[in-house]
């Protein structure tokens, strides 16, 4: 019996959907239930895209073709489960992970890892001890990822337009200028007072005895990049 019955992948965002080596399926429920029988399994078949169409069902638990025939058979089957775990009313997982399995080591059924991206295809099948009894429709294509090679990884980082230099040169160019300029001004208003006291200190001093002194030079202190300021005595603080 064919049941209308389409195998996808999770509708729902989730980690590791598709890898390079597995993919993750919706756990049916209840397709089988009015069809199997306590003893019934139900397996997964997994084939290449463009084999599928010509996958013929095993007619015995003995023609199951094994997950190592896979690049000579173009499909396997795996995942055997009872019939009961796929019931409306079964506990389980939401999702089935096909290739997940990277142990199997010979052990039948094996559900080992992908070995190319396919694209592959599966369906759900319904067996007895005497053959098929049901199966569902085959999946859409399913495409796993492909792992970038080493050689097309640029090690070195991205090279910079001479746009991106022209401005960072200028921006470069404004900071220092703004930094020089911040500096002078710092200066000013630490040197300024300096003078000043110097000039306070030695201002022209008139008695009745001495003749009036020259006017004494700025003292070296004020020689340091500062405005020079008119002789005379200091503004009142």
């Amino acid at each position: 019996a064919l049941v209308p019955y389409v195998p996808r992948l999770p509708p729902g965002a989730m980690s590791g959907k598709v890898t390079a080596s597995t993919f993750a399926l919706e756990r049916p429920c209840c397709i089988f239930e009015p069809l199997a029988n306590a003893s019934d399994a139900v397996w997964l078949v997994v084939a290449f895209a463009d084999a599928s169409a010509t996958f013929k069902n095993p007619t015995s638990g003995a023609e199951v073709p094994p997950y190592e025939a896979l690049p000579t058979a173009r499909a396997y089957m795996t995942l055997e489960m009872a019939a009961a775990a796929y019931g409306c009313s079964a506990p389980g997982a939401a999702v089935l992970r096909v290739g997940g399995d990277t142990a199997c080591h010979g052990r039948a059924p094996c559900n080992g890892p992908l070995p190319s991206p396919g694209p592959y295809r599966v369906k759900f099948l319904l067996m007895s001890c005497h053959g098929p009894r049901a199966e569902t429709k085959w999946s859409d294509p399913i495409l796993l990822r492909r792992a970038r090679s080493l050689s097309t990884i640029d090690p070195t980082p991205a090279h910079r337009s001479s746009t991106a230099v022209i401005i960072a040169a200028i921006l470069a160019s404004l900071g220092a200028a703004l930094a020089m300029a911040m500096l002078g001004a710092v200066g000013t208003l630490l040197c300024v007072p300096l003078c000043c006291q110097d000039l306070g200190s030695h201002l022209p001093y008139r008695t009745h005895h001495v003749p009036p002194a020259l006017p004494h030079t700025l003292p070296p202190a004020c020689i340091c990049g500062c405005t020079p300021r008119p002789h005379g005595p200091c503004p009142t603080k």
